[in-house]
C-alpha cells in the first residue's frame, strides 16, 4: 500500500516537471541576444542572459539554448522570428562572423527593436570585411542591417573600465521598458481592429 502510494506520488511528480520542462521549452523567446561568442561570450552576453531570465525573460543565447542536434540556421532563425527585442551586442571581432551579421540582417529585415550595445568599440569602427565566401548579396544585406543598427541609439561599454553588473542593469532595464512599449502597441492595435461580423 506504502509502495503504490509512493509510486502515484513519484509518478504524480514526474508528470508535473515533464509538463513544466514541455512548456518552458516550448514558449517562443522574447529577447535575442546577438553577439560575437569569442568576444562577449564569457562575460556581457552570458550575464545579460542570466539576468533576464531571473527576471522572468525566456532570452535567447545560442549556447544556452543550442542542444546537440540542433539544426543551426533553423533554431537560430526561429529565436529571431519570435523575439519581440534583439539585443546586438557589436564587439571589435564582430564584423567578421557570418552569424552574428546574418542574424543581426534577419532582425532588422524583420522590423524587431534592436538595442545595440558597443562594448569596447564605437559605431564608427565597424565595417563589414569583404569576405570572398559570402555572396554579394549577402555582403548588401550585412551591410544595410550594420548601417541601420549604427545609427540606432545604444549603449556604450567599456569593459576595461566599466562595470558589467551596471551595463546588465541598465540594458535589462530598457528591454524592459522596451518590452512594456511594444505590449502597448500591440493592445491600441487590437483595440482598433474592426470587429467581425
Amino acid at each position: 500500500m506504502q509502495g503504490s502510494m509512493a509510486m502515484r506520488r513519484f509518478l504524480t511528480n514526474h508528470k508535473r516537471t515533464t509538463q513544466m520542462m514541455a512548456k518552458h521549452m516550448m514558449e517562443p523567446c522574447d529577447v535575442f541576444l546577438n553577439h560575437r561568442s569569442t568576444d562577449t561570450k564569457r562575460t556581457l552576453a552570458t550575464l545579460l542572459y542570466d539576468h533576464l531570465k531571473r527576471q522572468g525573460f525566456n532570452p535567447f543565447l545560442d549556447e544556452k539554448n543550442m542542444k546537440p542536434g540542433d539544426k543551426l540556421f533553423e533554431k537560430i532563425n526561429r529565436g529571431v522570428l519570435e523575439c519581440k527585442i534583439g539585443v546586438a551586442v557589436f564587439s571589435p571581432r564582430y564584423c567578421e562572423s557570418y552569424f552574428c551579421l546574418h542574424e543581426l540582417a534577419l532582425l532588422m529585415a524583420c522590423k524587431k527593436k534592436v538595442i545595440p550595445i558597443f562594448c569596447d568599440v564605437k559605431p564608427s569602427q565597424l565595417h563589414v570585411v569583404n569576405n570572398a565566401n559570402w555572396s554579394l548579396e549577402e555582403l548588401r544585406r550585412f551591410k544595410w542591417a550594420l548601417e541601420e543598427a549604427k545609427y540606432t541609439v545604444g549603449l556604450t561599454f567599456n569593459s576595461s573600465k566599466g562595470n558589467f553588473s551596471e551595463i546588465v542593469t541598465n540594458a535589462s532595464d530598457i528591454i524592459h521598458g522596451s518590452m512594456i512599449e511594444l505590449q502597448n502597441e500591440e493592445q491600441k492595435k487590437h483595440k482598433h481592429l474592426p470587429i467581425p461580423a
